[in-house]
């Protein structure tokens, strides 16, 4: 197993993979046979845009399931058998990502897929995995893959969904006839986001001043900053992702809208944040599935933090790179407690799992298979109240794990 660094593989040690695993993995309980490794290979399949506007996010979610992968064959594997990552490049594309599916189903015989970085990505992946009988977790952000039209049984969402995002983000951030504006990417993410702030606004009495898409990768956003201006929104919600965050939020303080308005997104990226610096980004608020700041107070994230400082040379994980190791590590736990890789008895023991491994409690809904878990309010931290350069963010609230935020299945359209 290898770990990159600098463009580079390098070795990752059994002491750097296991080191700082102690109190709160809850995962170490599990019955892992340390026996000699079979020769029978269990094969994860792990598709992600590793080229494209969403790379940074998608290099890091890699790294986090190469760890989790790591960290289990050092334990002996799964009932003796070693794990092996296949990782892809979808490319951010539709196509690509059904064709790479279908690759890793039909020529390398994986046992389960885990990945995709979008939601178009993950519905086309999705199509393919369920077709053919073949597990799925998908780890980015979605509403749709909930929904009867796109589910089945062996399709599990590890990420948070927009539903309980934007509901989190809106509640500390939207009050009672507050005027919101949208900005939002042309895409199943932005048009999701959109429909869930608009959902928690009405429930809390907010006024939907105007709405602007725009497309994927846009270089420029100034046409729209004039129009966003005109509405005097109090509160502008800026929904996209990867580089477009980075870029739309620049433009939106370099034409003095924070001057004006509070800006919120519905996730605030680490990447995105470093690549633009604290001056660009302070004040913004946004939701994520996790902070390495988490291990203050939650003994799992302490331990994920110190096994991956030492698998990477110090490094920190960042919120959508830890979605590769939850996502992972409850496959690989599922597949444990299976007994092996039958695929109806590994979608029986996903369905019953409760793990905590890296932010504390969670567990799949049974009617849509999502995962119940907390949703962090971050806001990031102006440059002198940093004590690092990782100092990112100041979290605001941590809502607990809980049903009550997501849609109810007979709302995804599940029988009652």
């Amino acid at each position: 197993m290898t770990n990159m660094k600098h463009g580079t593989f390098l070795p990752l040690s059994r002491r750097a993979a296991l080191k700082g695993l102690g109190a709160g993995a809850s995962f170490l309980a599990m019955p892992w046979v340390a026996r000699a490794q079979t020769s029978d290979v269990i094969k994860i399949g792990f598709p992600m845009p590793l080229t494209g506007p969403f790379a940074a996010e998608a290099k890091d979610q890699v790294k986090s399931a190469q760890l989790a992968v790591q960290q289990i064959n050092d334990k002996g594997g799964v009932v003796g058998r070693k794990v092996e990552l296949l990782v892809r490049d979808d490319k951010l594309n539709a196509g690509e990502a059904a064709t790479r599916a279908l690759e890793l189903i039909e020529n390398d015989k994986v046992n389960a897929i885990v990945g995709a970085l979008s939601s178009a990505i993950q519905l086309a992946t999705n199509e393919v995995t369920r077709a053919r009988g073949v597990l799925y977790i998908s780890i980015s952000q979605s509403d749709s893959i909930n929904e009867v039209k796109d589910f089945s049984k062996f399709t599990f969402h590890e990420a948070l969904n927009p539903t309980m995002t934007t509901a989190a983000v809106a509640k500390h951030t939207f009050k009672k006839g507050a005027k919101v504006a949208y900005l939002c990417a042309d895409y199943a993410y932005g048009h999701e986001m959109l429909r869930g702030f608009k959902r928690a606004g009405d429930a809390i009495g907010t006024v939907t001043v105007g709405e602007i898409l725009h497309p994927i990768g846009a270089p420029d956003y100034s046409t729209f900053i004039p129009r966003i201006s005109a509405m005097k929104p109090d509160i502008l919600c800026i929904c996209n992702f990867g580089r477009d965050q980075a870029n739309s939020i620049k433009q939106a303080v370099d034409f003095g809208l924070k001057d004006q308005m509070k800006i919120v997104v519905p996730v605030i990226l680490h990447n995105q944040r470093l690549a633009v610096g604290p001056d660009v980004f302070e004040g913004i608020i946004g939701g994520a599935n996790y902070y390495w700041g988490m291990e203050d107070t939650v003994p799992s994230a302490k331990a994920f933090n110190a096994a991956f400082r030492a698998a990477n040379g110090g490094a920190t994980p960042t919120d959508y790179g830890a979605y590769g190791y939850t996502g992972v590590m409850s496959l690989l736990m599922a597949m444990q407690a299976a007994g092996g890789t039958v695929t109806e008895k590994m979608v029986a023991s996903l369905e019953g799992l409760k793990y905590d491994v890296a932010k504390g409690p969670q567990y799949y809904r049974k009617c849509d298979h999502q995962s119940v878990q907390s949703v962090l309010v971050l806001e990031s931290k102006k440059k002198a109240d940093m004590k690092s350069d990782l100092d990112l963010f100041k979290i605001l609230a941590t809502e607990p794990a809980s049903e009550s935020v997501l849609r109810s299945c007979a709302e995804l359209g599940f029988p009652t």
